[in-house]
Protein backbone atom coordinates (compact mmCIF):
# COMPACT_ATOMS: atom_id res chain seq x y z
CA UNK A 1 0.00 0.00 0.00
CA UNK A 2 2.82 2.38 0.85
CA UNK A 3 5.36 0.93 -1.60
CA UNK A 4 5.03 4.15 -3.58
CA UNK A 5 4.83 7.79 -2.54
CA UNK A 6 1.48 8.94 -1.17
CA UNK A 7 -0.08 12.39 -1.53
CA UNK A 8 -0.77 14.44 1.62
CA UNK A 9 -4.15 16.17 1.54
CA UNK A 10 -4.06 17.80 5.00
CA UNK A 11 -1.98 17.79 8.20
CA UNK A 12 -3.62 19.08 11.41
CA UNK A 13 -3.16 18.74 15.15
CA UNK A 14 -5.70 16.46 16.82
CA UNK A 15 -8.36 18.03 19.03
CA UNK A 16 -9.04 17.00 22.62
CA UNK A 17 -12.33 15.29 21.86
CA UNK A 18 -10.82 13.48 18.88
CA UNK A 19 -7.89 12.40 21.05
CA UNK A 20 -10.26 10.79 23.57
CA UNK A 21 -12.18 9.08 20.79
CA UNK A 22 -8.94 7.78 19.27
CA UNK A 23 -7.86 6.38 22.64
CA UNK A 24 -11.18 4.57 22.97
CA UNK A 25 -10.89 3.19 19.43
CA UNK A 26 -7.33 1.96 20.10
CA UNK A 27 -8.46 0.28 23.34
CA UNK A 28 -11.22 -1.50 21.44
CA UNK A 29 -8.97 -2.53 18.55
CA UNK A 30 -6.10 -3.74 20.76
CA UNK A 31 -7.60 -5.00 24.03
CA UNK A 32 -4.31 -6.53 25.21
CA UNK A 33 -2.86 -3.03 25.79
CA UNK A 34 -2.82 -2.14 29.50
CA UNK A 35 -4.15 1.20 30.72
CA UNK A 36 -0.58 2.36 31.30
CA UNK A 37 0.48 1.36 27.80
CA UNK A 38 -2.61 3.03 26.33
CA UNK A 39 -1.80 6.30 28.10
CA UNK A 40 1.74 6.09 26.74
CA UNK A 41 0.53 5.21 23.27
CA UNK A 42 -2.03 8.05 23.03
CA UNK A 43 -0.67 10.65 25.50
CA UNK A 44 -2.76 13.49 26.91
CA UNK A 45 -0.36 16.39 26.36
CA UNK A 46 2.09 15.46 23.63
CA UNK A 47 1.26 16.72 20.16
CA UNK A 48 -0.60 14.29 17.93
CA UNK A 49 -1.18 15.02 14.25
CA UNK A 50 -3.81 13.68 11.88
CA UNK A 51 -2.68 13.43 8.26
CA UNK A 52 -5.19 12.76 5.49
CA UNK A 53 -3.46 11.05 2.53
CA UNK A 54 -4.17 9.43 -0.80
CA UNK A 55 -2.12 6.36 -1.75
CA UNK A 56 -0.89 5.80 -5.31
CA UNK A 57 -3.91 3.59 -6.09
CA UNK A 58 -6.34 6.22 -4.80
CA UNK A 59 -7.10 4.76 -1.35
CA UNK A 60 -7.91 7.36 1.32
CA UNK A 61 -5.77 6.68 4.40
CA UNK A 62 -5.63 8.59 7.69
CA UNK A 63 -2.23 8.56 9.43
CA UNK A 64 -1.72 9.45 13.11
CA UNK A 65 1.66 10.93 14.04
CA UNK A 66 3.28 11.05 17.50
CA UNK A 67 6.80 12.46 18.08
CA UNK A 68 7.28 12.85 14.32
CA UNK A 69 6.67 9.14 13.76
CA UNK A 70 3.53 7.55 12.27
CA UNK A 71 2.04 5.31 14.97
CA UNK A 72 -1.30 4.30 13.42
CA UNK A 73 -3.02 4.38 10.06
CA UNK A 74 -6.73 4.03 9.44
CA UNK A 75 -8.43 2.50 6.39
CA UNK A 76 -12.22 2.38 6.21
CA UNK A 77 -12.52 2.96 9.98
CA UNK A 78 -10.13 0.10 10.80
CA UNK A 79 -6.97 0.94 12.80
CA UNK A 80 -3.58 -0.61 12.01
CA UNK A 81 -0.30 -0.11 13.94
CA UNK A 82 2.88 0.93 12.13
CA UNK A 83 6.24 -0.79 12.55
CA UNK A 84 7.29 2.08 14.83
CA UNK A 85 4.47 1.12 17.21
CA UNK A 86 5.18 -2.61 16.98
CA UNK A 87 8.83 -2.05 17.90
CA UNK A 88 7.60 -0.60 21.21
CA UNK A 89 4.87 -3.24 21.66
CA UNK A 90 6.24 -6.29 19.76
CA UNK A 91 3.56 -8.64 21.17
CA UNK A 92 0.63 -6.43 20.17
CA UNK A 93 -0.27 -8.71 17.23
CA UNK A 94 0.16 -12.43 16.53
CA UNK A 95 3.45 -12.78 14.67
CA UNK A 96 4.66 -14.98 11.82
CA UNK A 97 8.32 -15.26 10.85
CA UNK A 98 9.91 -15.23 7.41
CA UNK A 99 13.42 -15.33 5.95
CA UNK A 100 15.40 -12.06 5.82
CA UNK A 101 15.61 -12.23 2.03
CA UNK A 102 11.81 -12.06 1.73
CA UNK A 103 11.85 -8.54 3.21
CA UNK A 104 13.00 -7.03 -0.09
CA UNK A 105 9.94 -8.51 -1.82
CA UNK A 106 7.56 -7.23 0.85
CA UNK A 107 9.09 -3.75 0.75
CA UNK A 108 8.55 -3.73 -3.01
CA UNK A 109 4.80 -4.24 -2.56
CA UNK A 110 4.50 -8.05 -2.64
CA UNK A 111 2.24 -10.05 -0.33
CA UNK A 112 3.63 -12.80 1.91
CA UNK A 113 3.23 -16.26 0.41
CA UNK A 114 3.02 -19.30 2.66
CA UNK A 115 6.18 -21.02 1.25
CA UNK A 116 8.12 -18.05 2.64
CA UNK A 117 6.72 -18.45 6.18
CA UNK A 118 8.91 -20.25 8.73
CA UNK A 119 7.06 -22.92 10.69
CA UNK A 120 8.29 -22.74 14.32
CA UNK A 121 8.61 -25.91 16.44
CA UNK A 122 5.87 -24.61 18.74
CA UNK A 123 3.49 -24.17 15.80
CA UNK A 124 1.74 -21.12 14.41
CA UNK A 125 -0.35 -18.77 16.55
CA UNK A 126 -4.06 -19.45 16.10
CA UNK A 127 -5.59 -16.82 13.81
CA UNK A 128 -8.73 -16.56 11.72
CA UNK A 129 -9.14 -15.21 8.20
CA UNK A 130 -8.96 -11.40 8.33
CA UNK A 131 -6.90 -11.30 11.55
CA UNK A 132 -4.35 -8.49 11.72
CA UNK A 133 -0.85 -9.98 12.05
CA UNK A 134 2.78 -8.90 12.31
CA UNK A 135 5.63 -10.29 10.22
CA UNK A 136 9.09 -10.75 11.76
CA UNK A 137 12.42 -11.95 10.45
CA UNK A 138 13.96 -15.18 11.62
CA UNK A 139 16.02 -14.56 14.75
CA UNK A 140 14.52 -11.15 15.61
CA UNK A 141 11.14 -10.58 17.29
CA UNK A 142 10.92 -6.95 16.07
CA UNK A 143 8.15 -6.82 13.39
CA UNK A 144 9.06 -5.58 9.92
CA UNK A 145 5.61 -5.71 8.31
CA UNK A 146 1.89 -5.51 9.08
CA UNK A 147 -0.63 -7.59 7.17
CA UNK A 148 -3.99 -9.32 7.21
CA UNK A 149 -4.27 -13.14 7.17
CA UNK A 150 -6.01 -14.44 4.04
CA UNK A 151 -6.82 -17.78 5.71
CA UNK A 152 -6.97 -19.26 9.18
CA UNK A 153 -4.13 -21.21 10.75
CA UNK A 154 -5.94 -24.48 10.10
CA UNK A 155 -6.50 -23.57 6.46
CA UNK A 156 -2.80 -22.70 6.04
CA UNK A 157 -1.74 -26.12 7.26
CA UNK A 158 -4.48 -27.87 5.27
CA UNK A 159 -3.27 -26.12 2.09
CA UNK A 160 0.19 -27.60 2.60
CA UNK A 161 1.67 -24.13 3.23
CA UNK A 162 1.03 -23.08 -0.37
CA UNK A 163 -0.67 -19.97 -1.71
CA UNK A 164 -0.97 -16.43 -0.37
CA UNK A 165 -0.89 -16.24 3.40
CA UNK A 166 -1.01 -12.52 4.19
CA UNK A 167 -2.01 -9.33 2.41
CA UNK A 168 0.77 -6.91 3.37
CA UNK A 169 -0.33 -3.33 4.13
CA UNK A 170 2.83 -1.68 5.49
CA UNK A 171 6.52 -2.61 5.84
CA UNK A 172 9.78 -1.39 7.22
CA UNK A 173 11.47 0.81 4.54
CA UNK A 174 8.25 1.71 2.68
CA UNK A 175 7.10 5.33 2.26
CA UNK A 176 5.07 5.38 5.49
CA UNK A 177 8.22 4.33 7.39
CA UNK A 178 10.14 7.03 5.49
CA UNK A 179 7.65 9.60 6.75
CA UNK A 180 9.06 9.05 10.27
CA UNK A 181 12.59 9.26 11.61
CA UNK A 182 13.73 6.28 9.44
CA UNK A 183 15.12 4.39 12.43
CA UNK A 184 16.01 0.70 12.10
CA UNK A 185 14.27 -2.15 13.93
CA UNK A 186 15.63 -3.01 17.39
CA UNK A 187 17.12 -6.43 18.03
CA UNK A 188 14.64 -8.44 20.12
CA UNK A 189 15.67 -12.01 20.91
CA UNK A 190 13.04 -14.74 20.51
CA UNK A 191 11.19 -15.74 23.66
CA UNK A 192 12.89 -18.31 25.88
CA UNK A 193 9.99 -20.71 25.47
CA UNK A 194 10.62 -20.81 21.74
CA UNK A 195 14.22 -21.87 22.31
CA UNK A 196 13.20 -24.58 24.75
CA UNK A 197 10.60 -25.96 22.39
CA UNK A 198 13.11 -25.81 19.56
CA UNK A 199 15.57 -27.90 21.56
CA UNK A 200 12.79 -30.38 22.21
CA UNK A 201 12.02 -30.53 18.50
CA UNK A 202 15.68 -31.17 17.76
CA UNK A 203 15.68 -34.06 20.24
CA UNK A 204 12.66 -35.54 18.48
CA UNK A 205 14.45 -35.17 15.15
CA UNK A 206 17.37 -37.22 16.48
CA UNK A 207 14.89 -39.96 17.36
CA UNK A 208 13.84 -40.22 13.72
CA UNK A 209 10.82 -37.96 13.53
CA UNK A 210 10.54 -35.79 10.44
CA UNK A 211 11.03 -32.13 11.40
CA UNK A 212 8.88 -29.37 9.97
CA UNK A 213 11.99 -27.35 9.18
CA UNK A 214 15.55 -28.33 9.89
CA UNK A 215 17.54 -25.17 10.29
CA UNK A 216 19.10 -23.82 13.46
CA UNK A 217 18.28 -20.18 14.24
CA UNK A 218 20.93 -19.80 16.94
CA UNK A 219 23.48 -17.93 14.76
CA UNK A 220 20.81 -15.37 13.84
CA UNK A 221 19.52 -14.62 17.33
CA UNK A 222 22.12 -11.96 18.08
CA UNK A 223 22.10 -10.32 14.66
CA UNK A 224 20.50 -6.99 13.95
CA UNK A 225 18.58 -6.22 10.79
CA UNK A 226 21.67 -4.82 9.07
CA UNK A 227 23.58 -8.05 9.69
CA UNK A 228 20.75 -10.16 8.34
CA UNK A 229 20.41 -8.17 5.13
CA UNK A 230 24.13 -8.33 4.47
CA UNK A 231 24.43 -12.03 5.07
CA UNK A 232 21.10 -13.16 3.64
CA UNK A 233 22.64 -14.65 0.51
CA UNK A 234 24.87 -16.94 2.55
CA UNK A 235 22.42 -18.00 5.26
CA UNK A 236 18.96 -17.80 3.78
CA UNK A 237 18.92 -17.64 -0.02
CA UNK A 238 18.93 -21.42 -0.36
CA UNK A 239 15.89 -21.80 1.86
CA UNK A 240 13.40 -19.65 -0.06
CA UNK A 241 10.78 -21.74 -1.80
CA UNK A 242 12.51 -25.07 -0.99
CA UNK A 243 9.68 -26.91 0.74
CA UNK A 244 10.28 -30.11 2.67
CA UNK A 245 14.04 -30.16 1.93
CA UNK A 246 16.68 -30.07 4.61
CA UNK A 247 19.45 -27.48 4.77
CA UNK A 248 22.25 -29.74 3.59
CA UNK A 249 20.50 -30.79 0.37
CA UNK A 250 19.53 -27.21 -0.44
CA UNK A 251 23.07 -25.97 0.22
CA UNK A 252 24.57 -28.62 -2.06
CA UNK A 253 22.10 -27.78 -4.85
CA UNK A 254 22.77 -24.05 -4.58
CA UNK A 255 26.55 -24.53 -4.50
CA UNK A 256 26.44 -26.75 -7.61
CA UNK A 257 24.25 -24.27 -9.48
CA UNK A 258 26.43 -21.40 -8.36
CA UNK A 259 29.61 -23.16 -9.49
CA UNK A 260 28.10 -23.94 -12.90
CA UNK A 261 26.83 -20.37 -13.31
CA UNK A 262 30.20 -18.85 -12.50
CA UNK A 263 32.38 -21.30 -14.36
CA UNK A 264 30.82 -20.99 -17.80
CA UNK A 265 31.37 -17.24 -18.46
CA UNK A 266 34.91 -17.36 -17.07
CA UNK A 267 35.88 -20.17 -19.42
CA UNK A 268 34.12 -19.17 -22.62
CA UNK A 269 33.79 -15.35 -22.69
CA UNK A 270 36.18 -12.44 -22.57
CA UNK A 271 35.68 -9.71 -19.92
CA UNK A 272 34.35 -7.40 -22.65
CA UNK A 273 31.78 -9.98 -23.75
CA UNK A 274 30.76 -10.52 -20.11
CA UNK A 275 30.22 -6.76 -19.67
CA UNK A 276 28.12 -6.65 -22.87
CA UNK A 277 25.96 -9.48 -21.55
CA UNK A 278 25.63 -7.74 -18.18
CA UNK A 279 24.55 -4.47 -19.85
CA UNK A 280 21.95 -6.31 -21.92
CA UNK A 281 20.65 -8.15 -18.85
CA UNK A 282 20.33 -4.97 -16.77
CA UNK A 283 18.80 -3.10 -19.73
CA UNK A 284 15.99 -5.60 -20.28
CA UNK A 285 15.51 -6.10 -16.53
CA UNK A 286 15.07 -2.34 -16.06
CA UNK A 287 12.65 -2.03 -19.00
CA UNK A 288 10.56 -4.97 -17.87
CA UNK A 289 10.45 -4.34 -14.12
CA UNK A 290 11.34 -0.71 -13.41
CA UNK A 291 10.14 1.60 -16.17
CA UNK A 292 6.45 2.36 -16.74
CA UNK A 293 4.81 4.15 -19.64
CA UNK A 294 3.94 7.07 -17.31
CA UNK A 295 7.68 7.58 -16.65
CA UNK A 296 8.33 8.62 -20.26
CA UNK A 297 10.03 10.75 -21.43
CA UNK A 298 12.87 9.53 -19.18
CA UNK A 299 16.36 11.04 -19.12
CA UNK A 300 18.92 8.51 -20.33
CA UNK A 301 21.17 9.45 -17.39
CA UNK A 302 18.32 8.70 -14.96
CA UNK A 303 17.61 5.41 -16.70
CA UNK A 304 21.23 4.33 -16.32
CA UNK A 305 21.79 5.62 -12.77
CA UNK A 306 18.44 4.84 -11.15
CA UNK A 307 17.17 1.80 -13.07
CA UNK A 308 19.96 -0.17 -14.72
CA UNK A 309 22.41 0.20 -11.83
CA UNK A 310 19.77 -1.09 -9.41
CA UNK A 311 19.27 -4.19 -11.61
CA UNK A 312 22.95 -5.09 -11.48
CA UNK A 313 23.47 -8.37 -9.55
CA UNK A 314 25.28 -8.14 -6.23
CA UNK A 315 29.04 -8.41 -6.58
CA UNK A 316 29.07 -7.04 -10.15
CA UNK A 317 29.36 -3.49 -11.46
CA UNK A 318 28.30 -1.87 -14.72
CA UNK A 319 31.13 -0.07 -16.50
CA UNK A 320 30.37 1.09 -20.04
CA UNK A 321 34.06 1.65 -20.81
CA UNK A 322 34.75 -2.06 -20.25
CA UNK A 323 32.10 -3.01 -22.80
CA UNK A 324 32.36 -3.00 -26.59
CA UNK A 325 30.08 0.07 -26.75
CA UNK A 326 32.43 2.41 -24.80
CA UNK A 327 29.66 5.03 -24.55
CA UNK A 328 26.14 4.63 -23.14
CA UNK A 329 24.73 6.65 -26.04
CA UNK A 330 26.12 4.06 -28.50
CA UNK A 331 24.54 1.25 -26.46
CA UNK A 332 21.16 3.00 -26.67
CA UNK A 333 21.65 3.57 -30.41
CA UNK A 334 22.12 -0.17 -30.81
CA UNK A 335 18.87 -0.80 -28.92
CA UNK A 336 17.16 1.84 -31.04
CA UNK A 337 18.29 0.09 -34.24
CA UNK A 338 16.61 -3.04 -32.89
CA UNK A 339 13.42 -0.93 -32.47
CA UNK A 340 13.21 -1.66 -28.75
CA UNK A 341 13.08 2.00 -27.80
CA UNK A 342 13.34 5.50 -29.24
CA UNK A 343 15.73 8.18 -27.97
CA UNK A 344 15.37 11.88 -28.75
CA UNK A 345 17.30 15.01 -27.81
CA UNK A 346 14.49 17.01 -26.19
CA UNK A 347 16.94 19.66 -24.99
CA UNK A 348 20.33 20.63 -26.38
CA UNK A 349 22.74 17.84 -25.48
CA UNK A 350 20.20 16.10 -23.17
CA UNK A 351 18.82 12.81 -24.50
CA UNK A 352 15.65 11.17 -23.22
CA UNK A 353 13.91 7.86 -23.84
CA UNK A 354 10.56 8.86 -25.37
CA UNK A 355 9.13 5.51 -26.43
CA UNK A 356 9.54 1.84 -25.44
CA UNK A 357 8.14 -1.19 -27.27
CA UNK A 358 7.23 -3.49 -24.38
CA UNK A 359 5.78 -5.96 -26.90
CA UNK A 360 9.17 -6.42 -28.57
CA UNK A 361 10.06 -10.15 -28.62
CA UNK A 362 13.36 -9.55 -26.78
CA UNK A 363 11.59 -7.69 -23.96
CA UNK A 364 8.83 -10.28 -23.65
CA UNK A 365 11.30 -13.17 -23.76
CA UNK A 366 13.53 -11.76 -21.01
CA UNK A 367 13.18 -13.52 -17.66
CA UNK A 368 14.50 -12.01 -14.44
CA UNK A 369 17.30 -14.25 -13.11
CA UNK A 370 16.00 -16.62 -10.46
CA UNK A 371 17.10 -15.64 -6.98
CA UNK A 372 18.08 -12.18 -8.19
CA UNK A 373 19.63 -10.05 -5.45
CA UNK A 374 21.13 -6.65 -6.19
CA UNK A 375 23.30 -4.46 -4.04
CA UNK A 376 20.36 -2.10 -3.49
CA UNK A 377 17.55 -4.61 -3.82
CA UNK A 378 15.37 -3.37 -0.96
CA UNK A 379 15.33 0.14 -2.35
CA UNK A 380 14.99 -0.75 -6.06
CA UNK A 381 11.23 -0.56 -6.45
CA UNK A 382 11.12 2.98 -5.15
CA UNK A 383 14.29 4.36 -6.63
CA UNK A 384 12.60 7.18 -8.51
CA UNK A 385 10.56 8.45 -5.58
CA UNK A 386 13.20 7.88 -2.96
CA UNK A 387 16.22 10.02 -2.46
CA UNK A 388 18.80 9.16 -5.06
CA UNK A 389 22.52 9.68 -5.07
CA UNK A 390 22.96 12.75 -7.26
CA UNK A 391 26.30 14.01 -8.50
CA UNK A 392 26.36 17.60 -9.70
CA UNK A 393 27.70 17.82 -13.27
CA UNK A 394 31.08 19.41 -13.94
CA UNK A 395 30.51 22.51 -16.08
CA UNK A 396 33.46 24.15 -17.88
CA UNK A 397 33.08 27.28 -20.04
CA UNK A 398 34.75 26.92 -23.44
CA UNK A 399 35.31 29.19 -26.42
CA UNK A 400 35.21 28.59 -30.17
CA UNK A 401 37.34 30.52 -32.65
CA UNK A 402 35.02 32.74 -34.72
CA UNK A 403 35.65 33.96 -38.28
CA UNK A 404 36.66 37.44 -37.11
CA UNK A 405 39.22 36.04 -34.65
CA UNK A 406 40.99 33.67 -37.09
CA UNK A 407 43.93 36.08 -37.81
CA UNK A 408 44.72 36.28 -34.10
CA UNK A 409 44.71 32.50 -33.54
CA UNK A 410 46.07 31.10 -36.80
CA UNK A 411 49.70 31.68 -35.71
CA UNK A 412 49.14 29.16 -32.89
CA UNK A 413 47.76 26.58 -35.33
CA UNK A 414 44.05 27.05 -34.64
CA UNK A 415 41.33 27.54 -37.22
CA UNK A 416 37.65 28.43 -37.26
CA UNK A 417 35.66 26.28 -34.85
CA UNK A 418 38.64 25.26 -32.69
CA UNK A 419 37.49 24.78 -29.08
CA UNK A 420 39.63 26.29 -26.32
CA UNK A 421 39.43 26.76 -22.56
CA UNK A 422 39.88 30.19 -20.99
CA UNK A 423 43.41 29.31 -19.83
CA UNK A 424 44.35 28.19 -23.35
CA UNK A 425 43.01 31.45 -24.78
CA UNK A 426 45.02 33.40 -22.22
CA UNK A 427 48.26 31.56 -23.07
CA UNK A 428 47.74 32.03 -26.83
CA UNK A 429 47.21 35.78 -26.39
CA UNK A 430 50.25 36.16 -24.13
CA UNK A 431 52.45 34.22 -26.56
CA UNK A 432 51.14 36.27 -29.48
CA UNK A 433 51.93 39.57 -27.72
CA UNK A 434 55.43 38.44 -26.75
CA UNK A 435 56.22 36.96 -30.17
CA UNK A 436 55.26 40.21 -31.89
CA UNK A 437 56.98 42.37 -29.21
CA UNK A 438 53.79 44.28 -28.42
CA UNK A 439 54.47 44.90 -24.70
CA UNK A 440 54.82 48.63 -24.06
CA UNK A 441 58.46 49.39 -23.11
CA UNK A 442 57.54 52.28 -20.80
CA UNK A 443 54.67 50.55 -18.99
CA UNK A 444 54.53 46.77 -19.13
CA UNK A 445 50.88 46.79 -17.94
CA UNK A 446 49.91 47.94 -21.44
CA UNK A 447 49.98 46.19 -24.81
CA UNK A 448 50.43 48.01 -28.12
CA UNK A 449 47.56 47.43 -30.56
CA UNK A 450 48.82 46.27 -33.96
CA UNK A 451 46.74 45.86 -37.11
CA UNK A 452 45.50 42.33 -36.24
CA UNK A 453 44.52 43.26 -32.68
CA UNK A 454 42.83 46.37 -34.04
CA UNK A 455 40.69 44.40 -36.52
CA UNK A 456 39.86 41.60 -34.06
CA UNK A 457 39.24 43.45 -30.81
CA UNK A 458 38.31 47.09 -31.52
CA UNK A 459 35.06 48.52 -32.79
CA UNK A 460 35.21 50.83 -35.80
CA UNK A 461 34.66 53.89 -33.61
CA UNK A 462 37.61 52.89 -31.41
CA UNK A 463 40.17 52.04 -34.09
CA UNK A 464 41.41 55.62 -34.48
CA UNK A 465 41.37 56.40 -30.75
CA UNK A 466 42.88 53.41 -28.96
CA UNK A 467 46.53 52.50 -29.45
CA UNK A 468 47.18 50.62 -26.18
CA UNK A 469 45.15 48.18 -24.08
CA UNK A 470 45.64 46.92 -20.55
CA UNK A 471 46.28 43.19 -20.23
CA UNK A 472 42.92 42.56 -18.50
CA UNK A 473 41.04 44.59 -21.09
CA UNK A 474 42.84 42.76 -23.89
CA UNK A 475 41.92 39.32 -22.53
CA UNK A 476 38.31 40.22 -21.69
CA UNK A 477 37.75 41.69 -25.17
CA UNK A 478 39.17 38.54 -26.71
CA UNK A 479 36.87 36.24 -24.71
CA UNK A 480 33.85 38.39 -25.56
CA UNK A 481 34.48 38.05 -29.30
CA UNK A 482 34.93 34.28 -29.25
CA UNK A 483 31.95 31.95 -29.67
CA UNK A 484 30.67 30.89 -26.20
CA UNK A 485 30.47 27.15 -25.54
CA UNK A 486 30.29 25.00 -22.45
CA UNK A 487 31.20 21.43 -21.58
CA UNK A 488 28.98 19.36 -19.24
CA UNK A 489 30.23 16.10 -17.72
CA UNK A 490 27.63 14.00 -15.92
CA UNK A 491 28.75 11.33 -13.45
CA UNK A 492 29.80 8.14 -15.24
CA UNK A 493 29.28 9.61 -18.72
CA UNK A 494 31.35 11.15 -21.50
CA UNK A 495 31.64 14.98 -21.61
CA UNK A 496 29.09 16.86 -23.74
CA UNK A 497 29.97 20.15 -25.49
CA UNK A 498 27.06 22.51 -26.16
CA UNK A 499 26.85 25.86 -27.91
CA UNK A 500 26.22 29.04 -25.92
CA UNK A 501 26.32 29.56 -22.16
CA UNK A 502 24.44 27.05 -20.03
CA UNK A 503 21.03 28.28 -18.93
CA UNK A 504 20.70 28.52 -15.15
CA UNK A 505 18.00 26.72 -13.19
CA UNK A 506 15.28 29.37 -13.31
CA UNK A 507 13.08 29.82 -10.22
CA UNK A 508 10.15 32.22 -10.43
CA UNK A 509 7.11 33.04 -8.29
CA UNK A 510 3.77 33.38 -10.08
CA UNK A 511 0.46 34.70 -8.80
CA UNK A 512 -2.65 32.58 -9.18
CA UNK A 513 -6.31 33.14 -8.33
CA UNK A 514 -7.29 34.13 -4.78
CA UNK A 515 -3.85 35.71 -4.25
CA UNK A 516 -2.21 32.27 -4.14
CA UNK A 517 1.43 31.92 -5.13
CA UNK A 518 3.17 29.06 -6.91
CA UNK A 519 6.87 28.36 -7.38
CA UNK A 520 7.96 27.43 -10.93
CA UNK A 521 11.28 25.70 -11.64
CA UNK A 522 12.73 25.35 -15.17
CA UNK A 523 15.86 23.88 -16.81
CA UNK A 524 16.38 21.03 -14.31
CA UNK A 525 17.09 18.58 -17.16
CA UNK A 526 20.15 20.56 -18.22
CA UNK A 527 21.80 19.61 -14.91
CA UNK A 528 20.85 15.92 -15.02
CA UNK A 529 17.89 16.34 -12.64
CA UNK A 530 14.64 14.53 -13.40
CA UNK A 531 11.76 17.07 -13.02
CA UNK A 532 9.33 14.36 -11.89
CA UNK A 533 11.74 13.17 -9.21
CA UNK A 534 12.35 16.72 -7.95
CA UNK A 535 8.58 17.32 -7.84
CA UNK A 536 8.06 14.15 -5.78
CA UNK A 537 10.79 15.06 -3.29
CA UNK A 538 9.51 18.64 -2.90
CA UNK A 539 5.97 17.41 -2.44
CA UNK A 540 7.06 15.18 0.43
CA UNK A 541 9.25 17.84 2.06
CA UNK A 542 6.83 20.78 1.99
CA UNK A 543 3.57 18.79 1.95
CA UNK A 544 2.17 20.82 -0.92
CA UNK A 545 0.83 19.89 -4.33
CA UNK A 546 3.49 19.63 -7.05
CA UNK A 547 2.86 19.07 -10.75
CA UNK A 548 4.77 18.79 -14.03
CA UNK A 549 3.52 21.08 -16.81
CA UNK A 550 4.80 21.88 -20.34
CA UNK A 551 6.72 25.13 -20.69
CA UNK A 552 4.57 27.54 -22.70
CA UNK A 553 5.90 28.06 -26.21
CA UNK A 554 7.89 24.82 -26.28
CA UNK A 555 7.03 21.32 -27.49
CA UNK A 556 8.98 18.93 -25.29
CA UNK A 557 10.30 20.88 -22.30
CA UNK A 558 8.61 20.73 -18.89
CA UNK A 559 8.65 22.72 -15.66
CA UNK A 560 7.91 21.89 -12.01
CA UNK A 561 5.12 23.87 -10.36
CA UNK A 562 4.53 23.67 -6.60
CA UNK A 563 2.10 25.56 -4.39
CA UNK A 564 3.43 28.43 -2.27
CA UNK A 565 6.76 30.23 -2.18
CA UNK A 566 9.12 27.28 -1.64
CA UNK A 567 12.42 28.95 -2.56
CA UNK A 568 13.90 28.35 0.91
CA UNK A 569 13.38 24.58 0.50
CA UNK A 570 14.62 24.68 -3.09
CA UNK A 571 17.78 26.56 -2.08
CA UNK A 572 18.55 23.98 0.60
CA UNK A 573 17.97 21.10 -1.82
CA UNK A 574 19.93 22.50 -4.75
CA UNK A 575 22.81 24.16 -2.87
CA UNK A 576 23.32 21.84 0.13
CA UNK A 577 22.01 18.43 -0.91
CA UNK A 578 22.83 18.51 -4.63
CA UNK A 579 25.92 20.75 -4.26
CA UNK A 580 25.10 22.87 -7.32
CA UNK A 581 27.04 26.16 -7.54
CA UNK A 582 24.92 29.22 -6.72
CA UNK A 583 25.88 30.90 -10.03
CA UNK A 584 23.86 28.27 -11.90
CA UNK A 585 20.64 29.00 -9.97
CA UNK A 586 18.58 32.06 -10.82
CA UNK A 587 15.83 33.47 -8.59
CA UNK A 588 16.99 32.59 -5.06
CA UNK A 589 16.67 36.25 -4.07
CA UNK A 590 12.88 35.90 -4.34
CA UNK A 591 12.69 33.78 -1.18
CA UNK A 592 10.19 35.09 1.42
CA UNK A 593 11.69 37.06 4.26
CA UNK A 594 11.81 35.20 7.57
CA UNK A 595 9.13 36.16 10.04
CA UNK A 596 6.63 37.12 7.35
CA UNK A 597 3.77 35.16 5.92
CA UNK A 598 4.59 33.46 2.66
Amino acid sequence: MFSRAFRVRSNTAIKGSDRRKLRADVAAAFPNLSAEQLAEFIPNKEELNVIKTYCHKGEAVTVYMNNKNPVLFEIEKALYPTVYTLWVYPDLLPAFSTWPRVLQKLAGGADLMLPGVVVPPSGFPQVERGTLCAVTLLGNRAPVAVGVATMSTAEMLAAGMKGKGFTVLHTYMDHLWEYGDKSNPPTLAPLVTDSAEKESAEDEEMEGKEPVISVSTDPLQHMNIGDLSLQERDSCAILIGKEELNENRAAETAEDASAEGLQEPEDSRTPQEQMDVLFNQCFFHALKCKVKKSDLPLLTSTFLRSHMFSCCPAGQQLDIKKSSYKKFSKFLQCMQHQKILQVKELNKGVESIVEVDWKHPDVKAFAVPEGFSSASAVHDSKSEEREQVYHAPEIIPLYGVSTKMIPLFQESGHKKGSILSSSEVRNIIINYVKANELVDETNKNFVKVNAILCDCLLDKSEQDEISHLKWDDLLSRCLERLQPLHQVTFFGQEPIVRKGNIEPIDITIAQRSSNKKVTIIKNLELYGLDPQYVANILQQKVQASATITPIPGTKDRVQVQIQGNQIHHLAKMLLEEYQLPRKYIQGLEKAPKLGRKK
